[in-house]
Protein backbone atom coordinates (compact mmCIF):
# COMPACT_ATOMS: atom_id res chain seq x y z
CA UNK A 1 0.00 0.00 0.00
CA UNK A 2 1.63 3.18 -1.05
CA UNK A 3 2.26 5.53 2.47
CA UNK A 4 0.79 8.57 -0.01
CA UNK A 5 -1.76 8.22 -2.38
CA UNK A 6 -1.35 11.05 -5.31
CA UNK A 7 -5.05 13.07 -5.91
CA UNK A 8 -5.22 13.76 -9.38
CA UNK A 9 -7.24 16.78 -10.41
CA UNK A 10 -10.72 16.37 -11.95
CA UNK A 11 -13.01 18.18 -14.19
CA UNK A 12 -16.73 17.70 -13.17
CA UNK A 13 -20.06 18.40 -15.04
CA UNK A 14 -23.49 18.41 -12.56
CA UNK A 15 -26.68 20.05 -12.31
CA UNK A 16 -28.86 22.05 -10.00
CA UNK A 17 -31.45 20.21 -7.94
CA UNK A 18 -33.26 23.39 -8.51
CA UNK A 19 -36.85 21.14 -9.67
CA UNK A 20 -35.62 18.07 -8.09
CA UNK A 21 -38.87 15.98 -6.97
CA UNK A 22 -39.62 12.53 -6.74
CA UNK A 23 -42.89 12.10 -9.63
CA UNK A 24 -42.71 8.17 -10.42
CA UNK A 25 -41.13 5.10 -9.40
CA UNK A 26 -38.46 3.45 -11.86
CA UNK A 27 -36.47 1.73 -9.13
CA UNK A 28 -37.26 0.49 -5.87
CA UNK A 29 -36.16 3.68 -3.58
CA UNK A 30 -38.48 6.11 -5.29
CA UNK A 31 -41.94 7.07 -3.88
CA UNK A 32 -43.71 9.01 -5.30
CA UNK A 33 -45.69 10.28 -2.24
CA UNK A 34 -42.50 10.35 -0.38
CA UNK A 35 -42.01 14.53 0.08
CA UNK A 36 -38.67 16.05 -1.32
CA UNK A 37 -37.28 18.85 0.61
CA UNK A 38 -35.86 21.02 -2.29
CA UNK A 39 -34.27 23.65 -0.08
CA UNK A 40 -32.63 20.54 1.87
CA UNK A 41 -31.45 18.86 -1.41
CA UNK A 42 -30.10 22.33 -3.08
CA UNK A 43 -28.28 23.12 -0.04
CA UNK A 44 -26.69 19.26 0.35
CA UNK A 45 -25.95 19.63 -3.35
CA UNK A 46 -24.05 22.72 -2.91
CA UNK A 47 -22.13 21.32 -0.52
CA UNK A 48 -21.01 18.71 -2.60
CA UNK A 49 -19.92 21.30 -5.29
CA UNK A 50 -17.95 23.27 -2.09
CA UNK A 51 -16.12 19.64 -1.29
CA UNK A 52 -14.99 19.16 -4.86
CA UNK A 53 -13.48 22.81 -5.14
CA UNK A 54 -12.08 22.76 -1.54
CA UNK A 55 -9.76 19.86 -2.75
CA UNK A 56 -8.70 21.48 -6.11
CA UNK A 57 -11.72 20.11 -8.81
CA UNK A 58 -13.29 22.31 -11.01
CA UNK A 59 -16.69 22.15 -11.51
CA UNK A 60 -19.24 23.12 -14.33
CA UNK A 61 -22.83 23.34 -14.65
CA UNK A 62 -25.58 22.08 -17.34
CA UNK A 63 -28.93 24.74 -16.40
CA UNK A 64 -31.61 22.62 -15.11
CA UNK A 65 -34.58 22.26 -16.78
CA UNK A 66 -38.16 22.31 -15.42
CA UNK A 67 -40.03 19.19 -15.84
CA UNK A 68 -37.25 17.34 -15.68
CA UNK A 69 -36.95 16.34 -11.62
CA UNK A 70 -33.89 13.50 -12.36
CA UNK A 71 -31.69 15.87 -14.83
CA UNK A 72 -29.70 16.38 -11.35
CA UNK A 73 -28.09 12.83 -11.71
CA UNK A 74 -25.64 14.41 -14.36
CA UNK A 75 -23.86 10.82 -14.09
CA UNK A 76 -26.40 9.35 -16.16
CA UNK A 77 -25.95 11.85 -19.54
CA UNK A 78 -23.20 10.94 -20.78
CA UNK A 79 -19.82 9.19 -20.42
CA UNK A 80 -16.42 10.92 -21.27
CA UNK A 81 -13.27 9.29 -22.15
CA UNK A 82 -10.40 11.03 -23.75
CA UNK A 83 -12.66 14.23 -24.92
CA UNK A 84 -14.79 11.25 -26.76
CA UNK A 85 -18.29 12.13 -25.66
CA UNK A 86 -20.65 8.75 -25.71
CA UNK A 87 -23.85 10.24 -24.72
CA UNK A 88 -27.58 8.70 -23.45
CA UNK A 89 -30.39 6.71 -24.61
CA UNK A 90 -32.53 6.41 -21.00
CA UNK A 91 -34.95 3.47 -20.06
CA UNK A 92 -37.51 5.62 -18.82
CA UNK A 93 -39.65 7.37 -20.98
CA UNK A 94 -39.78 9.82 -18.16
CA UNK A 95 -36.10 10.43 -18.49
CA UNK A 96 -35.09 10.82 -22.39
CA UNK A 97 -35.89 14.63 -22.66
CA UNK A 98 -32.74 15.06 -20.48
CA UNK A 99 -30.29 13.80 -23.00
CA UNK A 100 -30.59 17.13 -25.25
CA UNK A 101 -29.94 19.91 -22.82
CA UNK A 102 -26.49 17.55 -21.92
CA UNK A 103 -25.91 17.40 -25.44
CA UNK A 104 -26.14 20.72 -26.24
CA UNK A 105 -24.09 21.45 -23.22
CA UNK A 106 -21.32 19.39 -24.79
CA UNK A 107 -21.66 20.83 -28.37
CA UNK A 108 -21.30 24.52 -26.95
CA UNK A 109 -18.43 22.91 -25.28
CA UNK A 110 -16.75 21.96 -28.30
CA UNK A 111 -17.36 18.47 -28.16
CA UNK A 112 -18.80 15.90 -30.91
CA UNK A 113 -21.93 14.10 -28.98
CA UNK A 114 -22.42 10.02 -30.10
CA UNK A 115 -25.99 9.48 -29.58
CA UNK A 116 -26.07 5.24 -29.35
CA UNK A 117 -28.92 3.60 -30.83
CA UNK A 118 -29.43 1.65 -27.53
CA UNK A 119 -30.37 1.97 -23.71
CA UNK A 120 -27.64 3.26 -22.42
CA UNK A 121 -27.51 5.86 -19.18
CA UNK A 122 -24.08 7.13 -18.89
CA UNK A 123 -21.44 7.35 -16.24
CA UNK A 124 -24.59 5.03 -14.22
CA UNK A 125 -23.51 2.10 -16.46
CA UNK A 126 -20.04 2.85 -17.94
CA UNK A 127 -17.61 2.91 -15.73
CA UNK A 128 -14.15 3.92 -17.44
CA UNK A 129 -11.59 2.11 -15.56
CA UNK A 130 -7.58 2.69 -16.57
CA UNK A 131 -7.45 0.49 -19.39
CA UNK A 132 -10.75 -0.61 -19.79
CA UNK A 133 -14.37 0.36 -19.28
CA UNK A 134 -16.22 -1.53 -17.22
CA UNK A 135 -20.21 -1.60 -18.01
CA UNK A 136 -23.06 -2.60 -16.21
CA UNK A 137 -26.30 -4.35 -17.47
CA UNK A 138 -28.96 -5.82 -17.01
CA UNK A 139 -32.02 -3.27 -15.51
CA UNK A 140 -30.68 -0.32 -17.92
CA UNK A 141 -28.12 0.03 -19.75
CA UNK A 142 -28.27 -2.99 -22.89
CA UNK A 143 -25.06 -5.11 -23.96
CA UNK A 144 -25.96 -3.91 -27.29
CA UNK A 145 -25.09 -0.21 -25.84
CA UNK A 146 -21.65 -2.21 -24.28
CA UNK A 147 -21.03 -2.69 -27.62
CA UNK A 148 -21.37 0.76 -29.26
CA UNK A 149 -19.21 2.18 -26.97
CA UNK A 150 -16.29 -0.05 -27.50
CA UNK A 151 -16.54 0.30 -31.57
CA UNK A 152 -16.95 3.88 -30.45
CA UNK A 153 -14.10 4.41 -27.53
CA UNK A 154 -11.78 1.78 -29.36
CA UNK A 155 -11.21 0.38 -25.83
CA UNK A 156 -12.31 -2.73 -24.34
CA UNK A 157 -15.67 -2.79 -22.74
CA UNK A 158 -16.40 -5.54 -20.04
CA UNK A 159 -19.86 -6.46 -19.72
CA UNK A 160 -21.18 -7.29 -16.39
CA UNK A 161 -24.77 -8.47 -15.32
CA UNK A 162 -26.20 -6.82 -11.77
CA UNK A 163 -29.01 -8.71 -10.43
CA UNK A 164 -30.19 -6.92 -7.62
CA UNK A 165 -32.95 -4.07 -7.96
CA UNK A 166 -31.74 -1.89 -5.60
CA UNK A 167 -28.61 -1.81 -7.48
CA UNK A 168 -30.10 -0.88 -10.69
CA UNK A 169 -26.71 0.93 -12.06
CA UNK A 170 -23.30 -0.31 -11.76
CA UNK A 171 -22.51 2.77 -10.14
CA UNK A 172 -24.21 2.42 -7.17
CA UNK A 173 -22.41 -1.06 -6.46
CA UNK A 174 -18.80 -0.51 -7.56
CA UNK A 175 -16.45 2.83 -7.92
CA UNK A 176 -12.86 2.97 -9.32
CA UNK A 177 -10.70 4.29 -6.61
CA UNK A 178 -7.81 4.63 -9.22
CA UNK A 179 -6.09 3.88 -11.90
CA UNK A 180 -5.52 -0.11 -10.72
CA UNK A 181 -7.97 -0.87 -8.16
CA UNK A 182 -12.00 -0.66 -7.24
CA UNK A 183 -14.39 -1.14 -4.70
CA UNK A 184 -17.99 -2.93 -4.98
CA UNK A 185 -20.00 -5.27 -3.69
CA UNK A 186 -20.01 -8.81 -4.98
CA UNK A 187 -23.78 -9.72 -4.54
CA UNK A 188 -25.08 -7.12 -6.90
CA UNK A 189 -23.42 -9.17 -9.37
CA UNK A 190 -23.97 -12.47 -11.07
CA UNK A 191 -21.60 -15.36 -10.41
CA UNK A 192 -19.73 -15.06 -13.90
CA UNK A 193 -19.63 -11.22 -13.30
CA UNK A 194 -18.42 -11.82 -9.74
CA UNK A 195 -15.35 -14.21 -10.61
CA UNK A 196 -14.28 -11.31 -13.40
CA UNK A 197 -14.13 -8.51 -11.41
CA UNK A 198 -11.88 -11.27 -8.80
CA UNK A 199 -9.69 -11.48 -12.03
CA UNK A 200 -9.63 -8.15 -12.57
CA UNK A 201 -9.56 -7.20 -9.33
CA UNK A 202 -7.64 -9.24 -6.67
CA UNK A 203 -7.06 -6.59 -3.87
CA UNK A 204 -10.34 -4.74 -4.19
CA UNK A 205 -12.12 -2.96 -1.56
CA UNK A 206 -15.06 -5.57 -0.37
CA UNK A 207 -18.33 -3.58 0.71
CA UNK A 208 -21.07 -4.79 2.93
CA UNK A 209 -24.71 -4.94 2.14
CA UNK A 210 -25.16 -2.21 4.62
CA UNK A 211 -22.44 0.12 3.37
CA UNK A 212 -24.25 -0.74 -0.24
CA UNK A 213 -27.60 0.10 0.59
CA UNK A 214 -26.10 3.47 2.39
CA UNK A 215 -24.80 4.32 -1.03
CA UNK A 216 -21.32 4.02 0.02
CA UNK A 217 -20.35 2.67 -3.71
CA UNK A 218 -21.93 5.86 -5.32
CA UNK A 219 -18.82 7.64 -4.27
CA UNK A 220 -16.97 9.50 -6.16
CA UNK A 221 -12.46 9.31 -5.93
CA UNK A 222 -9.93 11.28 -6.91
CA UNK A 223 -7.07 8.62 -6.32
CA UNK A 224 -6.32 10.33 -2.81
CA UNK A 225 -9.75 11.32 -1.40
CA UNK A 226 -13.32 9.70 -1.71
CA UNK A 227 -16.24 11.95 -1.33
CA UNK A 228 -18.37 9.48 0.14
CA UNK A 229 -21.55 9.06 1.82
CA UNK A 230 -21.28 9.61 5.75
CA UNK A 231 -23.25 6.47 6.50
CA UNK A 232 -21.35 4.21 4.68
CA UNK A 233 -18.79 4.00 8.16
CA UNK A 234 -17.36 0.37 7.63
CA UNK A 235 -16.79 0.73 3.85
CA UNK A 236 -15.06 4.71 5.17
CA UNK A 237 -13.09 2.34 7.84
CA UNK A 238 -11.50 0.38 5.08
CA UNK A 239 -10.37 2.73 2.59
CA UNK A 240 -8.49 4.81 5.60
CA UNK A 241 -6.79 1.35 6.03
CA UNK A 242 -5.95 0.95 2.61
CA UNK A 243 -4.77 4.95 2.83
CA UNK A 244 -7.24 6.40 1.20
CA UNK A 245 -9.07 9.87 2.97
CA UNK A 246 -12.71 9.72 2.91
CA UNK A 247 -14.62 12.78 2.68
CA UNK A 248 -18.11 12.29 3.74
CA UNK A 249 -20.56 14.28 2.19
CA UNK A 250 -24.50 13.49 3.01
CA UNK A 251 -26.89 13.44 -0.25
CA UNK A 252 -29.81 11.62 1.75
CA UNK A 253 -32.25 13.60 0.09
CA UNK A 254 -31.33 12.41 -3.21
CA UNK A 255 -31.01 8.80 -1.58
CA UNK A 256 -35.43 8.75 -2.07
CA UNK A 257 -34.67 8.95 -5.77
CA UNK A 258 -31.82 6.39 -6.00
CA UNK A 259 -28.96 8.88 -6.13
CA UNK A 260 -26.13 10.12 -4.49
CA UNK A 261 -22.42 11.69 -4.74
CA UNK A 262 -21.61 9.61 -8.00
CA UNK A 263 -25.31 10.17 -9.49
CA UNK A 264 -24.90 13.61 -9.01
CA UNK A 265 -21.67 13.91 -11.18
CA UNK A 266 -20.21 13.65 -14.52
CA UNK A 267 -16.39 13.17 -15.33
CA UNK A 268 -15.15 14.72 -17.91
CA UNK A 269 -11.89 13.11 -19.23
Amino acid sequence: MPESRVPRRRRFLVCEPRHFAVQYAINPWMRPDTPVDVSLAQAQWQALIDAYRTHGHSVDAVEPVPGLPDMVFAANAAVVVDGRVFGSLFHAPERRPESLPYDTWFKSAGYDVYRPESVSEGEGDFVPAGRWVLAGTGFRTTREAHREAQEFFGAPVIGLTLVDPFFYHLDTALFVLDEDNIAYYPEAFSPGSREVLARLYPDAVIATREDAMAFGLNSVSDGRHVFISPGATALADQLTRHGYIPVPVDLSEFHKAGGGIKCCTQEIR
